[in-house]
């Protein structure tokens, strides 16, 4: 009993502590004009290696042993499914008013690129690496997971960036969101895909296929029950009790899908998707939401601590520079051209591809899905998280650049025909 409550006491203590780094996280991105995100990816991933460099390996796990790791890890999980409900439920498109077709090519331009570009990646490791850094995931789970991982936008910090530069009701603005919120949930869709074919074997994948198809199936019941009265009245009534069932009932489908072979995201974003989009339950999935964000630090340091104190090798710089390269080239590009097609200015289009290239929070949560089914190795973890951070710390001083340039083009007096042949 004593050793129960002694490690449950270093748990919430641990905890405290983690909630600090990623205060202190999120206090720095601001100062340096950064989205919160970028700071507390930062923060918690380096946590885990700094106190190891100033405390070394044995004063550092007796700091933290295993048992209280395991409760951080935990606490990672369950924040995680409770933030990615919020999410899930704004996977929809919402109430913009734009041409179907001028949507459809941003979307074409912001997904299919993106995931040649990922698919390019996984390719070039395949055939210039050594097998240590490719790994032993079957080659189909390696190609489609390095797709997703260079297709998906943070369509909670996209949000966030549009809300602070007051642009949420612009047409780069609405095109972005939008086509983000597609590409996201074919994401999540393909990202289940990868695990399944993880697994290396026709019948976890077809066991994958059917959970992914059973799961739709209740989530379009589940929505359909939430639409009633007595679910609205309730919710109404009671949002306090409501947003406490939505927590437990998103935490026990996450948990249960993860027992049938997929990732607890997919959990998550079935009861996302089933919440009615609008009334009271708004209320409801925002206070669930809050929770999960509130510890999403702690996700940030279990990765760092799990994964980046380990003996990872020289970095690898090549990898990097790819990443970021192919990442750049088919997401800000193919949503640039996506943009255009769609009959866009180009100053426009400019815009929706730096904007399409944030990656944030949600392209961490992918690569770690990526690497806990042993798809991708820790090099390439490592490359890509990098360039997921990269990506995302450059959208806010690219669109600074863009706007001041294109201010400035609009002050430049035009000169007339008389004015270049006068003397």
């Amino acid at each position: 009993m004593n050793d129960v409550l002694l490690t449950g006491t270093h748990g919430a203590a641990a905890l405290v502590a983690v909630l600090v780094i990623g205060f202190i996280g999120r206090a720095t991105a601001r100062r340096l004009r950064q989205p919160e995100v970028v700071g507390e990816i930062v923060a918690g991933l380096l946590a885990g290696p700094a106190a190891v460099a100033l405390l070394g390996h044995g004063t550092f796990d007796a700091v933290l042993p295993s048992d209280v790791i395991d409760i951080l890890e935990l606490g990672a999980e369950g924040g995680l499914v409770l933030f990615l409900v919020g999410l899930a439920h704004k996977l929809r498109p919402g109430t913009q008013r734009l041409p179907l077709r001028a949507s459809g090519w941003v979307v074409a331009g912001g997904l299919l690129p993106a995931l040649l570009s990922g698919v390019a990646f996984a390719c070039w490791i395949v055939i210039a690496e050594d097998s240590g850094v490719r790994g032993g995931a079957p080659l189909p789970a390696f190609l489609l997971m390095c797709g997703v991982a260079l297709s998906i936008t943070a369509v909670p910090v996209l949000g966030r960036i549009l809300a602070e530069r007051g642009e949420t009701g612009t047409v780069e603005g609405q095109l972005s969101m939008t086509a983000a919120v597609v590409i996201d949930t074919v994401g999540w869709l393909l990202l289940s895909v990868a695990v399944g074919l993880g697994s290396g074997e026709l019948d976890g994948f077809l066991q994958s296929v059917v959970v992914l198809g059973g799961g739709a199936a209740v989530a379009l019941g589940g929505r359909y029950a939430l639409r009633t009265r007595s679910a609205a009245a309730l919710c109404g009534r009671r949002p306090g009790l409501t947003a406490v069932l939505l927590g437990v009932v998103a935490l026990a489908v996450a948990m249960t899908v993860k027992e049938l072979g997929l990732t607890t995201i997919f959990g998550a974003v079935l009861v996302g998707l089933a919440v009615p989009p609008d009334g009271p339950w708004l209320k409801v999935v925002d206070s669930v939401t809050r929770v999960g964000r509130g510890l999403i630090p702690v996700f940030f340091v279990v990765t760092g601590v799990t994964v980046f104190v380990q003996d990872l090798g020289p970095l690898p710089w090549t990898l990097i520079v790819a990443g970021i390269l192919l990442a750049v080239l088919g997401k800000g590009g193919g949503s640039y051209l996506g943009t255009r097609l769609a009959g866009q200015p180009k100053q426009t289009a400019v815009s929706v591809g730096i904007l399409m290239n944030t990656r944030g929070l949600t392209e961490l949560i992918v690569l770690k899905v990526g690497y806990d089914a042993d798809i991708l190795t820790a090099p390439v973890f490592v490359a890509l998280v990098v360039m997921a951070v990269a990506t995302t710390a450059m959208t806010g001083p690219l669109l600074l650049l863009t706007n001041r340039k294109a201010s400035h083009e609009a002050r430049t007096p035009v000169k007339t025909m008389a004015q270049d042949d006068s003397p």
